[in-house]
């Protein structure tokens, strides 16, 4: 029998209102020694909520709160749980919850609500997952998505394409019990469409990967140039705050410092460097060597060149990273100081010039980012089993392509189906869920 378990189930902290949960095989029973409200919640209704009085184990009062019942099967867990709504603050909430341990509750592990929602057979892993990507999510988009992906339009997908796999494999077997008749019971051509569909299916899941990134973590941009080329500048422009320091000494910024602003209800994710120069400073090569790491983890990497030292300033470096990095734009600033003419993007971060523009063009690679996902946030536990699948299917074809046994290739194709099933939850073990659930918080 599973422990009772309590925890806060909203965020700390000063506020209004505040909720506790506790979840178990007694939940009710432990509630009904603290609290009183017109009758006991054992007698109550599922779903209803209740007002009343909570104390402590030696009687005296503590708040005034509303219970909130959720009786086994029908709750978040499918255990026994009781929502308390209690005064918000640092204090009250940690009380009733301390009052709750000395009645019979225990404290959760991260995720634990969750993850007995899972056992439970309230949620699959890709609902699992679809939790923490609403709890963590910086977009209004990546928080729909992942709405659509726990509601189960992504599971029934799965299930689709894993019955598209089963009847394949069911075909090819089935051919084996006529063997002795030479019956082909579908042309070989037509299970080689069928597994392309399937693959078609797993390659387009892969190819959201980056744009469901996007939407759960925001476009990374990340501002890179020699000292003094304006970058700050810029940072403070497009996030329209003065974060970083602005100044006419080089080697200002260290390290760097990081923004969110929104266009068009995108998240993007600004990243200020360290101006890259040769450099005797400790603290500034530290802040210097911390630039190639976010290089690597920016979708998108604008080189900042003043362009009163030259329109070419920063060409050797624009080639250099550019070999790094797929998306590079080399950016003319400070147009305010010359009459040159340039093609490309020239702005002025200073006096607001070209920022419009220079938006417009952030605005289109982040759409052209996330323009594939669709009714899931592709992760990468997600992305590395669909790429397996392809592997099995890709030997599938082959077999059949060589006219190999039927019994080889419906191997393969098994062998995917039971991958699915790893996405799924259906095949689990304890290792797995201990990756994925110690990202959640105690009380989720």
């Amino acid at each position: 029998m599973a422990c009772n378990i309590v925890a806060l189930a909203t965020a700390p902290g000063l506020s209004g209102l505040a909720v506790v949960r506790i979840s178990g095989d007694d939940a009710i029973t432990i509630t009904d020694k603290l609290f009183r409200g017109k009758k006991a919640l054992s007698e109550c209704k599922s779903h209803t909520i209740h007002y009343g009085n909570f104390y402590r184990n030696n009687g005296d009062l503590l708040d005034s709160v509303t219970c909130s019942i959720f009786k086994a099967p029908n709750s978040y867990t499918g255990e026994n749980t009781i929502e308390i709504g209690c005064h918000g603050g640092m204090i009250i909430s940690n009380e009733i919850i301390k009052e709750l341990i000395i009645a019979g509750a225990s404290t959760p592990n991260p995720g634990e609500f969750t993850k007995r929602a899972f056992l439970n057979g309230k949620l699959d892993l890709t609902q699992v997952e679809a939790v923490a990507d609403l709890i963590h999510s910086v977009s209004i988009r990546g928080s729909a998505t992942a709405a659509k992906q726990l509601e189960g339009n992504f599971q029934q997908r799965l299930k689709d394409f894993r019955k598209s796999l089963l009847k394949i494999a069911g075909l090819l077997e089935l051919e084996l019990d006529f063997s002795e008749e030479d019956l082909e019971l579908v042309p070989k051509k037509d299970i080689i469409f069928k597994i392309n569909e399937a693959k078609a299916f797993c390659e387009d899941l892969i190819n959201s990967f980056t744009g469901s990134n996007i939407l759960r973590s925001g476009f990374q941009v990340a501002v890179v140039g020699f000292p003094n080329s304006g970058k700050s500048t810029l940072f403070n422009t497009l996030s329209e705050k003065n974060r970083a320091i602005v100044s006419d000494i080089a080697g200002t910024t260290r390290d760097y410092i990081e923004e969110y602003i929104y266009l068009k209800n995108i998240p993007f994710k600004l990243v200020d460097t360290a101006g890259l120069r040769e450099s005797e400073d400790v603290i500034e090569i530290q802040g210097i060597q911390l630039v190639e790491k976010i290089l690597e983890q920016s979708e998108l990497v604008l080189i900042l060149n003043d362009i009163s030292n030259g329109i070419t300033n920063s060409d050797e470096l624009f080639e250099k990273i550019k070999l790094k990095n797929k998306n590079v734009l080399l950016i003319q600033n400070k147009i305010d100081l010359t009459d040159l003419k340039v093609d490309g993007i020239s702005i002025s971060a200073k006096d607001n010039i070209g920022i419009d523009k220079l938006k417009n063009i952030l605005i289109e690679n982040a759409e052209n980012s996330i323009a594939r996902v669709n009714d899931a946030l592709i992760n990468q536990r997600q992305k590395s089993l669909l790429e397996q699948i392809i592997v099995n299917l890709d030997n599938a074809t082959e077999s059949l392509n060589l006219e190999m046994e039927n019994e080889v290739i419906a191997i393969d194709l098994r062998t995917a189906i039971k991958i699915i099933g790893e996405i799924t939850g259906e095949a689990w073990n304890e290792e797995i869920l201990d990756a994925i659930f110690s990202d959640f918080c105690i009380g989720k």
